[in-house]
């Protein structure tokens, strides 16, 4: 993840907002009656803008569920990635719910609320493609989102804070890897052709599965998954009782089937399960 650069000053300037925060955004939602949560507007199937301009997708129906198990109204943002994972909202937002992974770096400025699913990142290829192993993609281009797990992946830099997750292994050695600031543009260029921009992206298999579902010329790479990864709710680092409170709502849509039906409505198939 993106290192954070502060000086001592404005660490303590924020340190001390923090604490003169602390438990208030439970009490702001409750007494609004309203939940703001951050987002992603452009990771179909995760999150995205329908042809009606309104957001929609799997990870806005856990937000809507959760929201109305508060009893609360759900408004939502979509900042910039950085900003979502980065921590110190400031109040700008009450939830992020957008596909996050616990990294021991996020560890440091955001709360991990609960997993509420799991994702396999798989290797992604142009249907022309003679690759079928990974060893196949050895010396060539490969494409991936920046600031993401499979950014840090490809970097052989990835460090999932969660447990119970085998050790990660690194077979892959590019010969070079491009960065794209949308979880959709590797997938643009893959499309053009096998080798013409891209060799292969390395990407979560709902959203490769998407792409494909939606006419994108690709196939994934069969039996071959770099890595799986639990996906978290986060929130600020403020509030603990909100963090418990919400936990505690993911825990009930685990145990009652609702993420199981939602992970099957979006992607075909229950990823919930622990």
């Amino acid at each position: 993840m993106k290192k954070l650069f502060a000086y001592l000053a404005v660490g303590a300037a924020l340190a001390f907002a923090s604490t003169a925060q602390a438990g208030e955004t439970l009490d702001r939602v409750m007494g609004k009656k309203a939940m703001v949560v951050a987002t992603n507007s452009g990771w179909p199937p995760q999150s995205f803008l329908d042809d009606n301009n309104e957001m929609v997708g799997f990870d806005i129906d856990v937000a809507r569920e959760i929201g109305k198990r508060l009893g609360v109204e759900v408004s939502f943002e979509t900042p910039d990635w950085q900003t979502l994972t980065g921590g110190r909202w400031q109040g700008r937002y009450d939830l992020g719910v957008g596909s996050v992974t616990p990294t021991k770096a996020r560890a440091q400025v955001i709360d991990f609320v609960g997993i509420y699913y799991y994702s396999p990142y798989v290797y992604v290829v142009h249907k022309d493609s003679d690759a079928k192993s990974v060893t196949d993609l050895n010396g060539k281009v490969i494409g991936v989102e920046t600031a993401t797990t499979s950014e840090d992946f490809i970097n052989r830099k990835l460090e999932i804070d969660a447990p119970g997750l085998p050790p990660i292994e690194y077979k892959l050695e590019p010969g070079e890897v491009r960065t794209f600031a949308d979880s959709m543009l590797p997938f643009d260029d893959l499309r053009l052709g096998n080798g013409v921009r891209l060799d292969a992206v390395i990407a979560p298999e709902q959203t490769a599965m998407n792409a494909i579902k939606n006419g994108y010329p690709l196939k994934v790479i069969e039996g071959e998954y770099a890595f799986r990864e639990p996906l978290v709710v986060i929130a600020e680092k403020v509030d603990p009782d909100w963090t418990a409170k919400v936990g505690g709502i993911i825990q009930e849509m685990k145990k009652d089937g609702t993420l199981g039906t939602l992970t099957t409505k979006w992607y075909g198939k229950d990823y919930s399960a622990d």
